[in-house]
């Protein structure tokens, strides 16, 4: 498919705006959605930089009056400084590593199957962190981002960096690692989410300067219309996954990526789907 179409779009948009911040792997879930829909190649991989923004945007405006707070208070809030801080130590590994091995993890990792792969591991790894936690409440150091060191951030960051392997999942990265490190789940969850902001539009950033002549007029106003589904569908996740973490774990999350995964495999292995 050359361009996408308004369906397609619009279901791509939904798809991104209702993965992006749950830990389940939003490009995963593009990559494979992309594949079942025909929309493959480098426009589609620059539609998907697109509708990212429009989620990203929703994070914003659930937080406006945090960065809000942040942004006027930088010059006499230590507090602020802090927090605006370490945004800029945890987007550093993700951003250094990601310039230097993006064009070989695209050329080798996305494609359905790796990120399968990448589901069921990811999977495991929720299950074990999810375990220590309930096991040894005591790991738990630090109930509200406020709270957070620069070393707490900078783990975080490495933790995101693994998210450059598709169908790891950039959320799943961050919460994940932060309750390893000693945030809890609810910290660990909104730094997820505030670091998304820096990680995210600097990504898409790059991706438009390098490539932004894939946007033509003819796509234009399906690229519009996922970035506004990707929007509202994320909108809507975000403070459903504010309330969910105050009273659930992610396993269910970790079934989910186990099952996903294998379904991906299986219809690969038997044929019966021919993964691009």
């Amino acid at each position: 498919m050359d361009q996408p179409t308004l369906f397609t779009a619009i279901v791509l948009g939904l798809v991104e705006g209702l993965t992006e911040f749950l830990p389940v792997s939003s490009t995963g879930h593009l990559i494979v959605a992309g594949s079942l829909l025909g929309y493959t190649g480098e426009q589609a991989k620059m539609f998907e930089i697109v509708i990212q923004a429009g989620a990203i945007l929703a994070v914003c405006w659930e937080y406006r009056v945090k960065l809000v707070h942040v942004a006027a208070g930088l010059g006499r809030d230590p507090v602020a400084r802090r927090f605006a801080a370490n945004l800029v130590i945890a987007f550093l590994p993700a951003a250094v590593l990601g310039l230097a091995l993006a064009k070989t993890i695209k050329a080798a990792l996305f494609a359905p199957v790796p990120v399968a792969c990448a589901f069921v591991v990811g999977a495991f790894l929720i299950l074990w962190v999810e375990r220590r936690q309930k096991t040894n409440p005591a790991a738990v150091r630090i109930d509200d981002v406020d709270a957070m060191r620069w070393p707490d951030a900078l783990k975080v960051g490495f933790a995101q960096a693994f998210a450059l392997i598709p169908g790891t999942s950039r959320s799943g990265a961050t919460i994940i690692g932060g309750m390893l490190f000693g945030l809890s789940r609810k910290a660990a969850t909104e730094f997820s989410f505030f670091l998304a902001i820096p990680t995210l539009f600097a990504a898409t950033a790059y991706e438009l300067w390098k490539g932004g002549q894939l946007i033509t007029a003819a796509s234009a106003p399906a690229f519009a219309a996922g970035f506004v589904v990707a929007f509202f569908s994320a909108f809507a996740v975000v403070r459903w996954l504010i309330r969910y973490v105050a009273h659930h774990d992610f396993v269910p999350f970790a079934w989910y990526r186990i099952a996903f995964g294998a379904v991906i495999l299986a219809t690969a292995y038997l044929g019966i789907v021919r993964w691009e």
